[in-house]
């Protein structure tokens, strides 16, 4: 999915493996500090918790629409949820379809805590793929259900290769579930890798059944399928599903022939014949959620992007929306015959750069009267930013953006209820409906100099205030070279708690501060906030020396510092990596902060852990330092390689590559997750083997050169790792990753 779920997606696609080589030219990373002295047992580093009156985080910034998130149906879990519907004439209860293959059915009473019985679940009566962006990934009712009982599913099927898979079902008698016998396949196509799949499907107010598929996968469309109309891949399909055959071809569909009026598209697509009279559209690389305008008929989708754009497109009978020639609104580099030949292509109503997120989730246009200041506007958002935005009709032909909402949420669907009102679908389980907030919106309590955030010492901010504590992690994450300082803010009066699994979760209003330095010289400084209704955001502050002040960087950038590229990042682009799953503050976990430290207020060496318990930073107890795990400094000579090199994964990949994580990958790359357990090891890569062969694997056991982890996180094109926020390689990481995969006889 969200390619997002990037390529999600993502999300999505699969963020923050790591570095690449650089060129020769490229400037020397700043060396690593030297280790703390060893501390001495029992002494605590700091006599008392400072107080802190003026670091605190302020309430989230909000736009000129007053909108709230509320969490629904709160007494119900779901698992990677990718849709939520309701069936024709029938508000009173809920759908909602699982990427494992279930959909779960439930009133629509936001206190329930029941189950009604599974529409159905397809691993019991189907070969059900979930690998990467497979599984369940689409269902529609026919607009006549109440008569016909009839309703579709699209799904991946296993097998070599992944095929997807479009089927009728009846319910069955009574209605509550759907009748497994009863299934009729109405169309199948054999995808060429196992992301981009698509997969949405919905009918349109014309009756007919509209059905949307990626471009079968890996990254630039090596196959050519979106501009090729000789197969079903990258298009958006129209058929009609009403007669007793399968499915039959609208006579005004685009490469609709009177000649053969019943001529199908073969499910392979390489088996070449005429332009495939299903396609509606064509030119898509990844349509990850579309849906018809109820009072329009127009069709709105969101298309997602490889590495530069993310696109919103209204689609048309016979559009070419340009992939692989072209990425959102600009040239996409393709060298592709058909990109020099072709002409007139359909540019998108919006597009958006990656530094707003990675992954975008196509929405729905409101019709509710819940929030009248949305009516007519077409809602999406961003599966990995989980940024919400809104088209506004510039009265000109054209439309502008406004980001109505920043959520901690990575929406993987959206559901429309039968009043109009809109549901947002969070891949981690949750579902949260779209109401009207309190005031007047549009107001900024973010400071646009770092001196007057409350969090730097008065007079010079570029030092911490009093307020903060000092704080280091045992496995630093590559920063292009950037050395680093780290100080956490609670509020008095408050504490953090810790996890079974050791991550702690911090107090609203707590901040964490980081400042990056280069060759020396002070460039940036970061602010994690926890605001006042609990989500988290980041904000960055670009160091100018004239003034002696950061200066707040709204949307991000890039500039060039010395030799080379340095990134500021949005907010949007703080919440890629700093997901939800991995508990947003990444570093502050028991197996990170268990190391010592030198603090500067005193002079003393202590162990962390014993530091924050001692002066009442930590409620929870967390048990004597010596008996807990603690990561490694991958840069420094002298632990076991594998301690180093799983700790280098731990720091850099596992915030996405978790269970929940928001990639199309299903690798474990925890510290605590033994390496046969991490669906890395000795596993051929789904995504692509990056010209490694077919002996390539993520992990190649004793093999760093046929592994595909090294070669990604070895470059910075678009199948490098991380796809953001990294311009340098990280050569020694590299260079251990290496050597540590030279070394495995297995996967023990």
């Amino acid at each position: 999915m969200r390619s997002r779920i990037r390529t999600a997606l993502l999300i999505l696609a699969a963020v923050a493996l790591g570095a690449c080589h650089s060129s020769s030219d490229d400037p020397p990373a700043s060396p690593p500090p030297p280790p703390p002295p060893p501390p001495t047992p029992g002494v605590v580093g700091l006599d008392a918790r400072p107080s802190n009156t003026t670091c605190i985080a302020p309430p989230r910034p909000t736009t000129t629409v007053a909108i709230n998130l509320v969490r629904e149906f709160a007494g119900l879990a779901f698992d990677q949820p990718l849709g939520m519907m309701q069936a024709p004439g029938d508000a009173s209860r809920w759908f909602v379809l699982e990427k494992t293959g279930r959909v779960r059915v439930f009133a629509d009473n936001p206190a329930t805590t029941t189950f009604l019985p599974d529409f159905i679940n397809l691993p019991s009566i189907t070969n059900l793929s979930t690998v990467s962006e497979g599984g369940l990934l689409g269902m529609a009712f026919h607009p006549n259900y109440q008569s016909n009982g009839r309703v579709f599913l699209s799904w991946t099927d296993v097998g070599a290769p992944m095929t997807s898979i479009i089927a009728r079902f009846t319910v069955s008698v009574g209605g509550q579930t759907l009748d497994t016998g009863s299934r009729t396949d109405i169309l199948r196509l054999e995808q060429d890798f196992e992301n981009h799949n698509g997969g949405d499907i919905k009918f349109g107010p014309d009756g007919r059944l509209y059905i949307g598929f990626g471009d079968g996968g890996s990254g630039d469309d090596p196959f050519n399928r979106a501009q090729e109309t000789r197969n079903m891949l990258g298009d958006m399909l129209r058929i009609d599903v009403n007669a007793s055959a399968p499915y039959t071809i609208p006579s005004d569909n685009p490469f609709f022939d009177p000649l053969v009026p019943n001529a199908r598209c073969p499910a392979d697509p390489d088996a070449l014949l005429d332009d495939c009279p299903e396609i509606y559209a064509w030119g898509l690389r990844n349509p990850w959620r579309f849906n018809f305008d109820r009072t329009t008929g127009e069709l709105w989708l969101g298309d997602v992007g490889q590495g530069t754009r993310e696109e919103i497109d209204l689609i048309e009978r016979g559009g070419n929306y340009g992939w692989d020639c072209r990425e959102g609104s600009i040239p996409h580099g393709s060298t592709a015959p058909t990109c020099t030949t072709t002409t007139g292509f359909v540019g998108p109503v919006h597009d958006y750069q990656q530094s707003g997120g990675a992954s975008v989730t196509g929405g729905f246009v409101y019709r509710g009267s819940d929030i009248p200041e949305l009516v007519g506007n077409y809602l999406f958002a961003d599966f990995i930013s989980g940024r919400l935005w809104r088209l506004v009709d510039n009265g000109s032909g054209g439309y502008t953006s406004e980001l109505l909402l920043d959520t901690t949420v990575n929406v993987s669907s959206f559901g429309e209820a039968a009043d109009g009102e809109i549901y947002l679908v969070d891949f981690n389980g949750g579902l949260y409906r779209l109401a009207r907030g309190t005031g007047t919106g549009g107001t900024n309590p973010i400071p646009d100099r770092l001196s007057a955030t409350g969090c730097m010492l008065s007079g010079d901010p570029s030092r911490p205030g009093p307020g903060l504590i000092q704080y280091s992690v045992q496995a630093p994450f590559w920063s292009d070279g950037a050395a680093k300082e780290r100080w956490l803010a609670l509020p008095n009066g408050t504490s953090v708690t810790v996890a079974a699994d050791g991550d702690f979760t911090f107090p609203t209003g707590s901040v964490l501060v980081k400042q990056f330095r280069l060759a020396g010289a002070l460039i940036e400084t970061r602010l994690l906030m926890r605001h006042t209704d609990g989500s988290w955001a980041g904000y960055s502050y670009e160091w100018d020396t004239a003034i002696n002040d950061g200066v707040l960087v709204d949307s991000g950038k890039i500039e060039r510092i010395g030799s080379q590229d340095w990134l500021y990042p949005s907010t949007g682009q703080c919440d890629v990596c700093h997901t939800a799953t991995a508990g947003r503050t990444l570093g502050l976990e028991i197996q990170q902060l268990n190391g010592s430290v030198t603090y500067a207020a005193t002079g003393r060496t202590a162990n962390q852990l014993a530091t924050l318990v001692g002066i009442g930073v930590l409620a929870t107890p967390v048990g004597n330092p010596a008996t807990l795990p603690s990561l490694s400094d991958p840069y420094v000579a002298g632990p076991a390689i594998v301690a180093r090199a799983r700790s280098w994964l731990h720091t850099n990949c596992a915030q996405c590559h978790r269970p929940g994580g928001p990639t199309p990958s299903n690798m474990d790359l925890r510290f605590a997750t033994a390496l046969n357990q991490t669906n890395a090891c000795d596993f051929s890569p789904t995504l692509g083997n990056l010209g490694l062969g077919t002996s390539a694997r993520i992990i190649a056991p004793g093999n760093g050169d046929l592994s595909v982890l090294v070669a990604r996180i070895s470059r910075r094109d678009v199948n490098g790792m991380p796809p953001l926020a990294s311009h340098l390689v990280d050569t020694a990481g590299v260079t251990l990753l290496d050597g540590w995969i030279d070394g495995l006889a297995g996967c023990l």
